[in-house]
């Protein structure tokens, strides 16, 4: 397993506390205001944990129906997600998933990162 590493994103921040050849984990400090790009995954599959804050998550079926739906999170509630989370106030996010890091496929994105 890995060490702790912080590593700096422009919505805030993310801590990756586990690192494994089958998973890891991460906390996201999301500042308030701000917003992850619209994105989902081909291989990585996560869920995630919201500790701390009040957090709006934006997420397209997944048996909410169809379309785009946005629902809000509060400490305690958990998602096993396709996603977009957006802090109402700072928040921390305990995400677990499997380890592929580089499996984002951004839709959308407020900081004009790439479209991977």
């Amino acid at each position: 397993m890995t060490m702790f590493e912080k590593i700096a994103k422009p919505w805030g921040h993310e801590v990756i506390w586990a690192k494994t050849p089958r998973y890891m984990g991460k906390i996201l400090v999301i500042n308030k205001g701000h917003r992850l790009s619209l994105q989902y995954h081909e291989k990585k599959d996560e869920s995630i944990l919201l500790a701390k804050g009040l957090m709006e998550l934006e997420v397209e079926g997944d048996g909410l129906g169809p379309g785009r739906q946005k629902i809000v999170l509060k400490p305690g509630d958990s998602y096993h997600i396709k996603h977009r989370m957006a802090a109402l106030e700072d928040c921390e996010v305990i995400e677990v998933s499997t380890p592929e890091l580089d499996d984002v496929v951004r839709l959308e994105d407020d900081y004009d990162r790439a479209k991977c």
